[in-house]
């Protein structure tokens, strides 16, 4: 690919994300500006529900999903350190290669969407989903790729 692109890396901790960078690693020229942009799932907000059957449960689990939260991140750490590796042991210029992260806002595929103005393409892996799953539930991918305007998409199987 030609150099001095601006590339958004959409990355969880998936094996797909990582599968992404790989490629990136692969087919792109170390000189181009790489962001790995991860949107964290955000539990806090559903302590923020006022409705008065579920209030007492999330007050009583509240050390038990701000642990899980703080697990998340830590999850998400260790991908964006290792798919910062992999790009560095490309040959990837650190300077280069930004990791940024954000508790979701408008949806994980809208977040990507909104975090991609500025850059030439979005890379991010395809999930895993059956036939039927995706066709139920979406897929972040699929999303991201029929909703963006003006930023080309590569979708890594």
């Amino acid at each position: 690919m030609e150099t001095g692109q601006k590339i958004l890396v959409a990355l969880d901790d998936s094996e797909n994300a990582i599968r992404a960078v790989e490629h990136v690693a692969k087919f792109f020229n170390p000189s181009n500006e790489i962001t790995l942009f991860s949107v964290l799932q955000d539990t806090i907000t559903l302590f923020n529900m006022n409705h008065p059957e579920l209030t007492p449960y999330f007050m009583a689990q509240q050390t038990y999903f701000g642990e899980l939260e703080e697990k998340q991140k830590s999850i998400v750490e260790e991908a964006q350190k290792k798919a910062k590796k992999i790009l560095l042991d490309a040959g990837f210029n650190k300077e280069n290669i930004a990791v940024k992260s954000q508790h979701k806002q408008k949806g994980i595929a809208r977040d990507i969407i909104e975090a991609a103005s500025g850059y030439d393409i979005i890379v991010m892996g395809r999930r895993g989903l059956s036939g039927i799953q995706e066709f139920l539930l979406g897929s972040v991918s699929h999303k991201v790729l029929h909703s963006v305007k003006n930023i080309s998409v590569l979708i890594v199987n």
